[in-house]
């Protein structure tokens, strides 16, 4: 007699990995923190201040690719701890970067932190998908990335109650200070960011040992694999045509997301949608970003039953839709739409990526790099989504986002499909 043949065997592992994801997620959405802050600090134009982000998922783009080839040769545990040893680096690189007032210094910090963020990435990602039934990977994934969201919604909160618990000058109250004066300012700002990194350092460093120690279970890149698809009809991950196509999927819909997130106060504050100020739009930004953890929540638990590329695609389609109709409208039917699109986010990140992974065999490692190469769509799409807000307006340069859906969408219903052996 078989008993509890349905629990995951691997669910305690799965638990550990899951603070990871929260981890990574918090780390990364300190950036909108960081970016007004070192802006007043080192009075910064917005380009200039812009370089923080660029830095950071230029990151994803650089190493991604060297770390599915590193997650290969020293399987995914060791690259665990490899980026959680590198990301601690980084983040103690921004104590002598706040305390030398060296905003290059600080560029390089955020470009080691995400480096380490990016191999966490590549490593952890295909390993939930592997540590159970093939079936459920986008249901485990989905979950984990659920608490990745989790991250991303109590950091600023605490980011803001730490670093910015000190008034933050304007451009002209600066202009006014003597030299002694901005020194200290100056110092007292960048000072608000040393401890909390350096706490952050610690627990990485601190997670890192503790992946060390325990056991978990030792799985090659060669042991994923679906029935039916052989692990070596291709010599790499480059030709799984799924493959090609999710990492396509990955760019256009980070670049989909953080192109919506970035110019959702604005867009609130226009007199034909809500006419808000910014400090009230920022509030409702919230919704969008919560909506994506709530997705993904629920998405867990229902993606058990459902068919991963049918959710993908129907999700999809709902917020392409969605995007149409904030374009086309206004007032509170506009903002109401373009915030409910978190909620039809949720899902495409952690099931693009595990229909993309399916089937690689030992190409695992490879192809998890390559999908967050992808991840450099973040940093593309939105500046493109601002040129055309310059040119015709940005309620209608929403268009992007529109054209983004409509290509995972596809990838939902024909692109995720493994090659006929």
């Amino acid at each position: 007699m078989t008993i509890r043949s349905d629990k995951n065997p691997y669910a305690g592992s799965l638990a550990i990995l899951t603070s990871l994801f929260f981890i990574w997620g918090f780390i990364t959405c300190l950036n909108d923190i960081l970016i007004p802050h070192l802006k007043s600090v080192f009075t910064l134009n917005y380009t200039q201040a812009m370089l923080i982000q660029f830095c950071f998922f230029t990151a994803y783009f650089v190493v991604s690719v060297p770390s599915g080839y590193l997650v290969e040769k020293i399987d995914y545990k060791g690259g665990i701890i490899a980026g959680l040893a590198i990301a601690g680096t980084g983040c103690l690189l921004f104590y002598p970067a706040a305390g030398s007032h060296s905003y290059p210094l600080f560029l390089g910090a955020f470009f080691v932190l995400a480096s380490g963020i990016t191999l966490l990435q590549v490593a952890a990602n295909p390993y939930v998908t592997i540590l159970g039934k093939p079936e459920t990977a986008s249901s485990r994934l989905t979950m984990t990335q659920a608490f990745n969201s989790l991250g991303t919604t109590i950091a600023p909160y605490l980011g803001a109650l730490f670093i910015l618990n000190t008034a933050v000058k304007t451009a002209d109250e600066i202009k006014l200070l003597n030299a002694d004066e901005l020194s200290a300012y100056q110092a007292a700002q960048a000072t608000a960011v040393q401890n909390p990194y350096l706490l952050l350092a610690a627990i990485l460093f601190f997670i890192a040992v503790i992946f060390a120690l325990i056991k978990l279970p030792k799985i090659e890149a060669a042991e994923a694999q679906v029935l039916g698809v052989e692990d070596d009809v291709h010599d790499n991950a480059w030709g799984y045509k799924h493959l090609v196509l999710g990492a396509i999927g990955i760019f256009v819909y980070v670049g989909g997301e953080v192109s919506i997130g970035s110019f959702l106060i604005n867009f609130l504050g226009e007199p034909s949608i809500a006419g808000l100020e910014e400090k009230d739009a920022g509030k409702y930004v919230s919704f969008y970003w919560g909506g994506a953890m709530i997705g993904r929540f629920i998405g867990a638990i229902v993606m058990q039953r459902i068919q991963p590329n049918k959710a993908l695609t129907f999700n999809a389609v709902t917020a392409a839709l969605l995007v149409l109709i904030t374009i086309i409208s206004s007032g509170h039917v506009a903002m109401w739409t373009i915030l409910a699109i978190g909620l039809f986010n949720s899902i495409m990140f952690p099931t693009i990526f595990s229909l993309a992974v399916n089937g690689l065999g030992k190409h695992t490692g490879q192809g998890s790099g390559i999908l967050c190469a992808a991840i450099v769509g973040g940093a593309i799409l939105p500046v493109m989504q601002g040129a055309f807000a310059d040119l015709i307006g940005i309620q209608q340069a929403f268009f992007i986002p529109v054209l983004c859906y409509c290509y995972i969408a596809y990838y939902g219903w024909k692109g995720y499909k493994l090659p006929t052996i």
